[in-house]
């Protein structure tokens, strides 16, 4: 009798101690010491319908015939914790959709592709916040955002271009000049609406993560800053500049061939974007100017995107993004166009807020379908040499139907 009091004690206390939001999952508080320490699990998924000539053909490179006209995927499976005790912070995010290889010679990040981040922080203030670990390098508006709360189905063909995750030592700042900012410490991107000025600065392991930047056995270091501008929700301006050195992935003996000799640049990019929630209507348009892709001499790739979501009833969202690149190998006339223009809705399945405010939206996409078709247009499209030569892209047309769940 007295085991069974306990235990329903103990589950009582449990529960009472477990407490649940749309962004932080499901958390379990405890005090240890004079300490009060946090742990909140979350995680995501999403289940995927894919179809259309673009699904056939390999992004950059030759046609790769496919089995069926449509095939069924997993994009994302991902769980995750944060702790916090006082004034530190520490988060794991694990993606069980990814493959595992040598963590030392094939990744500058140090770890296996499955870990998506590991690291701590420690929240001094507002203004200064060092976090020590793996985690998104502050490079790229679109990329920074969490893909569970993507306005299309996936990022496009922009996000290769940016330095992607590494392990490293990033200092951050949020709502610098603002009031009534709430700042966590585990922000990587524009993750809330603040009132103020922002910024990141970040040295890392060379970034060997990202597409545009191979790993190389004489290694190097990749370095990233970014500012920020946020005036309530209606206006968030950032730019951001990244470098990674000896993107070629050559070793010293190979640069110094001169078969290799322009193949081992710094790879380098610029991105500038800007974001305005005005409630029903939400905007955004981005940037980005890439240099030395891979580490060869002026191998360049230039994109605009532009996306526009409008919600036409409470539970359902029009929306529409179109990227444009254009990529050069050397000279002008190396050059080859693409854009990638998606089409298409949201339909959430859980409805936990009645207004449309940058947290309601982000409460939303807890449950939701998205279907988006893909137009392509540009030369790259063709085959030939007018073919597009940037890192990825739809080079025909496709379509995602997608089912996303988040806790």
């Amino acid at each position: 009798m007295k085991r069974g009091i306990i235990k329903l004690a103990a589950g009582a206390t449990t529960m009472l101690m477990i407490s649940t939001s749309a962004d932080a999952g499901y958390t379990l508080k405890k005090r240890v010491g004079d300490v009060d320490t946090k742990l909140s699990l979350f995680g995501f998924a999403q289940l995927e319908a894919v179809g259309g000539e673009g699904m056939q053909i390999k992004s950059a490179g030759s046609a790769k015939k496919a089995d069926t006209s449509i095939a069924f995927r997993a994009q994302r499976i991902r769980l995750g914790w944060k702790y916090v005790a006082g004034n530190v912070r520490g988060k794991v995010f694990i993606d069980f959709n990814q493959k595992s290889q040598d963590p030392v010679k094939t990744d500058g990040a140090a770890l296996p592709n499955y870990i998506k981040d590991a690291f701590i922080s420690y929240k001094f203030n507002n203004a200064f916040i060092p976090k020590l670990g793996l985690i998104k390098m502050p490079n790229g508006m679109s990329f920074t955002i969490p893909g569970w709360n993507l306005d299309i189905a996936e990022r496009g063909f922009d996000k290769p271009l940016m330095l992607e995750r590494n392990m490293g030592l990033m200092i951050s700042g949020r709502g610098i000049g603002g009031t009534g900012n709430k700042v966590n410490g585990f922000e990587m991107g524009h993750d809330r609406a603040w009132t103020g000025f922002g910024y990141d600065v970040m040295v890392a392991n060379q970034a060997s993560r990202s597409k545009a930047a191979n790993s190389s056995e004489m290694g190097g270091n990749s370095y990233a800053i970014r500012g920020m501008f946020d005036y309530t929700e209606a206006l968030h301006v950032e730019a951001s500049y990244g470098l990674s050195e000896n993107a070629g992935g050559f070793n010293a003996a190979d640069a110094a061939l001169n078969a290799n000799a322009n193949k081992n640049e710094n790879y380098s990019n610029i991105n500038v974007g800007i974001d305005s929630n005005l409630q029903e209507l939400s905007l955004k348009a981005e940037y980005t100017q890439a240099h030395n892709i891979k580490g060869i001499k002026d191998y360049d790739e230039t994109t605009y995107t532009a996306t526009a979501g409008y919600f036409v009833m409470p539970n359902l969202e029009l929306v529409a993004k179109t990227i444009q690149g254009t990529a050069t190998k050397g000279t002008d006339a190396d050059t080859t166009s693409l854009g990638n223009t998606y089409v298409g809705f949201n339909l959430f399945l859980s409805q936990p807020h009645s207004d449309f405010s940058r947290g309601s939206k982000k409460g939303r996409n807890q449950h939701k379908i998205l279907f988006n078709y893909i137009v392509t247009n540009g030369t790259g499209a063709s085959e030939g040499k007018d073919k597009w030569s940037g890192l990825s892209g739809y080079r025909a047309d496709a379509f995602i139907a997608q089912y996303q769940f988040k806790f």
